[in-house]
């Protein structure tokens, strides 16, 4: 894939990353699985480096579960993250209004 796709996805999976953890808490595979039905074909070495660059722009929080007796991470969006988001949206209607 060439860089400048590669940015364009890596946003598009930004946005879908918000745009869940906004919904319910998320978890790393649960989003690979999940954006692997929007054509994603990620890997945890992929995911995880965006969920840890959204956190350090506090875009989401994270918080430690149990779950089977092993620690899980779940993340939400965080205050912050849900304006990103809206203004996100704001900007894929008018580009997909201008360019479709």
């Amino acid at each position: 894939m060439k860089p400048i796709a590669k940015r364009f996805f890596l946003g598009f999976i930004s946005i879908h990353i918000l745009h869940h953890a906004a919904e319910d808490p998320v978890y790393g595979l649960w989003l690979i699985e999940e954006l692997k039905h929007h054509g994603y074909d990620l890997s945890p070495g992929t995911i995880y480096p965006i969920l840890h660059a959204l956190k350090v722009e506090g875009l989401i929080k994270s918080r430690d579960r149990i779950v089977e007796g092993k620690v899980r991470k779940y993340y939400e969006t965080t205050t912050r993250g849900r304006k990103v988001l809206t203004d996100a949206k704001n900007k894929i209607r008018e580009l997909v209004h201008e360019v479709l």
